[in-house]
């Protein structure tokens, strides 16, 4: 069997993500096998909160970028006590989901406790948008990708989430400190920040969010949705390749362990088999 998997997130003003988070990822690895912090005393706990390890914690109102570094500092600090129990420890943002490909025929589980040669290992990232024209408002009761049919593929959210030892992660989870990265050829991480478009811009609207720092972060995300309305989708087998090789090896200088932007459009058509994943 080996050693287990374990998987790490914090969320706040969310109810949304927490419960598929925890459902998809309790599926995955044992529900014992997960910690989630819920940044402040007030927030309502999400509705599966008793099955997992669950941790309210004072919310301190800091501007994005900092409250971004403190999250990461916590949650790696955290991570650490958690060798040599778990084989793999998981950070990432309680809207993001890792996939194994299907083709492999694996679970999530039975990939990550391969014997792999790395520190940490990143996933090819999938920014999953609602198209503007085509596609119409989330029904949670059913999975994402069996509504949801693109996405843009992603530097930002190509991240090396996961650490098969105790490693330090920069600001959301993007970069781990002074190490490289290298994208796994079978893991694909999907964002899904904006799969619901009235969801996202509900949320954006709050004043909070405006004044500590979201609002030009926000206006960046959102172009997603042009992208998609006016961008041709590419088919994603035959990007995704491309799109690592790319990835793997270009960077800027002053951001060594991080990929740059891909060049071009980058909008593709989900493939079919993901559908009933998440």
């Amino acid at each position: 069997m080996g050693k287990p998997i374990a998987a790490i997130s914090m969320v706040r003003n969310d109810s949304f993500f927490a419960n598929k988070w925890i459902s998809y990822y309790g599926a995955q690895f044992g529900y014992e096998n997960l910690y989630l912090f819920i940044d402040g005393m007030d927030q309502t706990l999400p509705k599966k909160a008793s099955k997992i390890n669950c941790f309210q914690i004072p919310h301190q109102n800091l501007k994005r970028a900092e409250g971004d570094r403190k999250r990461a500092k916590k949650i790696s600090d955290f991570a650490h006590t958690l060798y040599p129990k778990y084989h793999a420890v998981l950070a990432m943002d309680v809207d993001e989901f890792l996939v194994v490909d299907p083709k492999m025929k694996l679970s999530l589980k039975s990939y990550l406790q391969k014997n792999f040669k790395t520190d940490s290992c990143s996933a090819l990232g999938l920014d999953v948008g609602q198209h503007p024209k085509f596609e119409n408002a989330i029904d949670l009761k059913k999975t994402f990708l069996s509504q949801r049919k693109f996405a843009k593929v992603s530097d930002r959210y190509t991240k090396p989430i996961v650490s098969f030892k105790p490693l330090h992660w920069g600001s959301g989870f993007h970069r781990i400190k002074g190490k490289n990265y290298i994208i796994d050829p079978n893991l694909f991480l999907f964002h899904f920040g904006l799969v619901d478009r009235e969801t996202s811009e509900r949320k954006s609207s709050e004043s909070q969010l405006l004044t500590i720092g979201w609002r030009e972060h926000l206006g960046r995300r959102f172009q997603l949705f042009q992208e998609l309305e006016y961008q041709n989708p590419q088919d994603g087998d035959l990007f995704f390749e491309k799109a690592r090789g790319y990835l793997n090896k270009t960077r800027k200088w002053y951001s060594w362990n991080k990929p740059a932007p891909l060049k071009g459009p980058s909008i593709i058509k989900i493939p079919k088999r993901f559908e009933t994943i998440i």
